[in-house]
């Protein structure tokens, strides 16, 4: 779908900036309570900005699926990105950001990228069941996602795991030994979670993936990206990519 996007665009220099520094995929965040959110008249201005060509991906957390065709048929959305949990809470709080699995089928022909959070307790083996049994869930109700978005688990006590706003751009870096003993899921992978300039290529060449997304990574500030890191990030990873060996 991708090799590198860069996540979290809020203005239209911002967008001009990641399309001519060659990423092949933006991403809109419509989440509620990120610092990186856009509102839908902010995003048509962004939209306007992109050239053709490049994948726009609106990322959203727990919003139904109605609500998501209309933002992408207003705005010009090419796929979608699910980064709310992968299941209810267990006590039905209210503040629970999830995504069933049926989401993908009423979001079709809409392209599904469901991003999910490594585990980091327990077997390495594990660290991706509960998005194996999202995906094949998804499956079983007739149209599995796309691609998968690793990113790296927030911690407890960093911010409320109830909150939409924290469940992406944290900054923290996923455990590319942890991932690979995970194993295949049987789709594209995505890596996220803390990529930099600086530590993009080795991602690559650690786990053999064949996209990375960064937010945080590039910026100088939440929401407002820095020229130079984007340019830096988007020329190591397309560099990495060119030699990269697949694995997952």
């Amino acid at each position: 779908m991708f090799q590198v996007k860069i996540c979290g665009v809020t203005t239209k220099d911002d967008a001009r900036l990641v399309a001519d520094a060659g990423a092949d995929a933006v991403g809109l965040n419509f989440v509620a309570g990120s610092p990186r959110r856009v509102t839908i008249e902010r995003a048509r201005e962004l939209m306007a900005t992109l050239p053709a060509g490049i994948l726009r991906v609106g990322v959203f957390a727990g919003t139904p699926a109605a609500a998501i065709l209309e933002v992408a048929n207003d705005v010009g959305l090419d796929c979608i990105q699910l980064h709310g949990h992968l299941a209810p809470h267990p006590t039905g709080s209210p503040g629970w950001a999830w995504d069933p699995p049926e989401t993908c089928l009423a979001l079709a022909p809409l392209p599904v990228i469901r991003a999910v959070r490594l585990r980091d307790d327990g077997p390495a083996e594990e660290a991706l069941a509960p998005a194996r049994k999202w995906i094949a869930a998804a499956a079983a109700a007739g149209q599995p996602p796309a691609m998968l978005l690793v990113d790296a688990g927030v911690p407890s006590g960093q911010s409320s795991p109830a909150s939409a706003g924290s469940l992406g751009g944290t900054g923290r870096v996923v455990d590319w030994g942890r991932l690979l003993a995970a194993g295949d899921v049987g789709l594209p992978v995505a890596l996220a979670g803390g990529l930099t300039a600086e530590n993009v290529a080795a991602a690559i060449r650690a786990t053999g993936v064949q996209s990375v997304d960064t937010a945080s990574g590039v910026e100088a500030s939440p929401g407002r990206k820095d020229p130079a890191r984007v340019r830096a990030f988007v020329a190591a990873a397309v560099a990495a990519l060119g030699h990269n060996c697949p694995r997952l």
